[in-house]
């Protein structure tokens, strides 16, 4: 007789739940009544609930109501072969938060109307699509800040000099535009400066760094100025291995995502919180753009806000150039933090969860770590 994981009738054989623990993705077996007769691991992480836990939900704690998730599994039922359904809202509250996935499923031979269902996170994917999207954008804007800097600050200096020239001979009216030219040059002049960054294909010194000396020297620095009145949540995996890195870069990039948190927050009438966390992903890669082989980008670091969230029409777009929901906003800080990751060989993405937004970075293992590793 085949041994089973649980002492119950809707159990599944061991060793398909050993292959089911192996899995990266999050995978669960749902019963004929629409409980959870098994989770692997990866499913325990994705739904921050144990196993146990996980034993004595249904359906209806995975889903909200309204998901087109219940529908698609009966249909599943009724014809008994597979299916992969794309833009799936699964998750709620108790469960920490709806997000949107895509899943693939298929039904148990050996216990009717049983059905295993993989859940494959969109942000991931979509986060390494848009690492090839803003790798061409930041070239592009590369070129438009070499040429700027070129045929623009130079012309702009000596407009300046000569409405300096002309101010001093000028009546107290006219003296009003020239004013007004040097401010609207000096305007001009700051932004290509800030444009130039992206012209910067030099690559960064590296070194081992701990990234959460990085997150605590942020955290710091926020709480001392524009994060003073926002509660700072630290969520540390104590063991996470080092990451190959630019310290200067690393703090630039999560404070920017840290300061855009605190905006986002500023627009909405809550008490403001921001959660840091770090966690170790062995199962995630990334194909290298025009070659067969692949990187491991194990190393996660999010920055999570409890503000509005990000439109629904710049979610596709939030790092590209000169994108953003602020009024006074140039739209470049979001682009530069894509680039410096991009420069330390990861991707950022930002997704909008239940009560906020979520901001994702991921990064590979620094030489020496990788070598411990792979020992």
């Amino acid at each position: 007789m085949t041994e089973i994981i649980h002492q119950d009738a809707g159990a599944i054989p061991l060793s398909a739940g050993l292959m089911l623990q192996s899995l990266p993705s999050p995978v669960v077996a749902i019963g004929h009544d629409g409980n959870v007769i098994e989770a692997n691991a990866a499913a325990e992480e994705f739904f921050s609930t144990s196993r146990t836990a996980l034993g004595r939900m249904s359906l209806d704690d995975l889903a909200p109501f309204s998901s087109p998730l219940f529908s698609a599994l009966e249909r599943l039922r009724n014809t008994g072969t597979t299916l992969a359904e794309y833009g799936i809202k699964i998750g709620t509250p108790r469960t920490g938060g709806e997000r949107t996935v895509d899943i693939l499923a298929g039904v148990v031979p050996e216990q009717p109307g049983s059905i295993v269902v993989v859940i494959l996170e969109r942000s991931v994917a979509q986060a390494f699509d848009r690492q090839f999207n803003n790798l061409q954008a930041a070239r592009s804007v590369s070129g438009m800040a070499a040429m700027l800097a070129h045929e623009i600050k130079n012309p702009l200096s000596g407009i300046r000099g000569a409405a300096q020239l002309l101010e001093t001979n000028a009546s107290l009216e006219d003296r009003e535009l020239t004013r007004l030219i040097c401010s609207e040059t000096d305007r001009i002049r700051s932004l290509v400066d800030q444009m130039e960054v992206f012209s910067d294909e030099r690559r960064p010194v590296m070194e081992p760094i701990n990234v959460h000396t990085v997150l605590e020297h942020v955290r710091k620095l926020a709480a001392s100025g524009f994060g003073s009145s926002i509660e700072f949540i630290e969520q540390y995996d104590p063991s996470l291995p080092y990451v190959e890195g630019n310290r200067d870069q690393l703090v630039q990039v999560f404070l920017n995502l840290v300061k855009n948190a605190a905006e986002a927050i500023e627009r909405r009438d809550v008490k403001g919180k921001i959660a840091l966390s770090t966690a170790y992903r062995p199962g995630i890669r990334m194909q290298v753009q025009g070659s067969d082989k692949s990187v491991s980008l194990p190393l996660e670091i999010c920055v999570r806000d409890n503000g509005p969230g990000i439109p629904d029409d710049l979610v596709s777009s939030l790092f590209d150039p000169f994108v953003t929901s602020k009024e006074s906003g140039r739209g470049l800080g979001l682009a530069l933090v894509a680039k410096l990751v991009r420069d330390h060989g990861g991707v950022v993405d930002a997704a909008n969860v239940s009560d906020g937004t979520l901001f994702r970075v991921l990064l590979p293992l620094s030489t020496s770590s990788q070598t411990e590793f792979d020992d």
